[in-house]
């Protein structure tokens, strides 16, 4: 949708060690980062700092941007711009900071921030994987289109966004999360327990018995492949876990929402050992009380990133049926299926372009009410 629009927005990822300041247009970058430490403990400086950065950037550019948009960490009441409650990472924001007002002020152009998860989300779905998935159905003749997304970023923690029909849907308290569902191998504990870089760390050290190991996921990666020494087994199990875990959380919001799944964030980097488990819990089964059973998911669920299963769900079941008392027929796809991808794109560059859409289809609402 804004994969072409020669409007320029001012781009921030804000880390709670580092702030890389950016500027985007047509969802590419177009300026080189510029990084500075967030001193996310003294806020007059983190603050500071970050009115600094942004400055940096827009004085690159040969011309003004429309909009700065960006990600922060956090509860926060995001269509008002302000920043508080508990964040660990930004523990000088936790009485309240208003932020977006604060930097309207300064640069006198319209400011969003949103959560990093809801902006991966819309991303993928205006600027990543939902188009692309969309142009393969095309090229391959099928009439199937998607319009709703769920995005799912792996890494400190589990983050979740959802589109539906084109529009971020960030709920009516900006609390749209999906680290609270359940755990479902563990009652009474939350799933980011077992969906985070330190889920694959513990559940390495309790299946090895090496509960002093320094390994982070990429090494335990390894150690699954079994290029790097230590238990392969033990390696295999935390991110076969991990994948049953959230394909468990997933199976729950995927069926209320029908769309696609795109996945993004640095553990996908060992998807070869996650998916398996993952897919498998998607396509898992539930029993009624009476005996019978039924899918999880009431959709087929395809691994799009498998030419051999995205020609099946390009394919579809499609047949036509007599409309009665004609001569006419219609045509009617009843296999109901969604897809589950890996972002192609990255978690940050889909947040990025996430907020710089976002921008834009908050611009073009304004102009619309005002025409």
């Amino acid at each position: 949708m804004y994969r072409h629009d020669n409007r320029i927005v001012i781009t921030l990822d804000a880390g709670g060690t580092n702030f890389v300041f950016g500027a985007m247009r047509a969802c590419e970058y177009i300026t080189e980062p510029i990084t500075y430490p967030s001193n996310a403990h003294d806020l007059d400086l983190c603050l500071d700092t970050m009115v600094k950065g942004f400055r940096e950037v827009i004085d690159k550019l040969d011309e003004k941007p429309v909009a700065i948009s960006f990600a922060f960490p956090g509860p926060a009441d995001y269509p008002n711009g302000i920043i508080g409650g508990y964040l660990p990472n930004f523990p000088s924001f936790r009485d309240g900071v208003a932020l977006g007002p604060m930097l309207q002020n300064e640069f006198g152009i319209p400011v969003f921030i949103n959560n990093d998860g809801d902006l991966f989300a819309y991303g993928e779905a205006l600027c990543g994987a939902l188009p692309e998935i969309n142009h393969r159905l095309a090229e391959a003749g099928s009439a199937k289109r998607f319009r709703n997304l769920l995005g799912y970023t792996f890494g400190t923690g589990f983050g979740v966004g959802i589109v539906v029909n084109g529009r971020l849907n960030r709920g009516d308290n900006s609390c749209v999360e999906t680290f609270c569902l359940p755990h479902k191998m563990k009652e009474g504990i939350i799933v980011e327990e077992g969906v985070a870089v330190r889920a694959i760390k513990r559940v390495y050290a309790e299946a090895s018995g090496d509960y002093s190991h320094n390994f982070e996921p990429k090494e335990i990666c390894e150690i699954a492949d079994g290029t790097r020494e230590g238990n392969q087994e033990a390696a295999r199990r935390a991110f076969a876990e991990f994948g049953e875990v959230a394909g468990n959380a997933m199976a729950i919001a995927a069926q209320l929402i029908d769309g696609i799944i795109v996945i993004g964030g640095g553990i996908t980097a060992a998807g070869r050992w996650i998916m398996p488990s993952l897919m498998k819990e998607l396509r898992s089964e539930i029993a009624t009380l009476g005996g019978d059973s039924v899918r999880r998911v009431q959709m087929e669920v395809f691994d799009l990133d498998d030419p051999v299963e995205f020609e099946k769900f390009a394919k579809g079941n499609s047949k036509r049926i007599a409309v009665r008392g004609t001569n006419l027929t219609v045509e009617y796809d009843d296999m109901k299926r969604i897809g589950v991808t890996l972002s192609k794109m990255g978690a940050s560059k889909a947040i990025s372009a996430g907020a710089y859409s976002f921008a834009l289809s908050k611009i073009d609402e304004e102009e619309d009410k005002n025409d």
